[in-house]
């Protein structure tokens, strides 16, 4: 009975277009010094999800920001720190 290969074909050229895109993003890049100030923004973000809004006259605003920290381990050995934060901001202004 013969194997699809199709199906097959089709996930590793996916998964290789992915890595591909990964690499070449991954070379293009630039070492840059760290602004403390976005480390301390970061930082300062609580853990979870917090969106807060302003209304004004000309301007709306709404701001969010999300962190999820957790520490992985694999048995008793060292673990890996995970710290993801993000910062957004939407901002819609009456302009005439």
């Amino acid at each position: 009975m013969p194997a699809p290969l199709a199906p097959l074909a089709w996930t590793a050229l996916r998964i290789g277009a992915v890595a591909a895109g990964a690499y070449y993003v991954g070379r293009r890049t630039r070492q840059a010094p760290k602004h403390i100030w976005r480390e301390r923004a970061l930082d300062d973000a609580p853990e979870g999800l917090e969106v807060t809004t302003q209304r004004a006259p000309d301007e709306a605003n709404a701001h969010a920001a999300a962190r999820l920290k957790r520490t992985i381990r694999l048995g008793r050995g060292p673990g890996v720190e995970v710290d993801i934060t993000t910062l957004g901001r939407v901002r819609f202004r009456r302009v005439d």
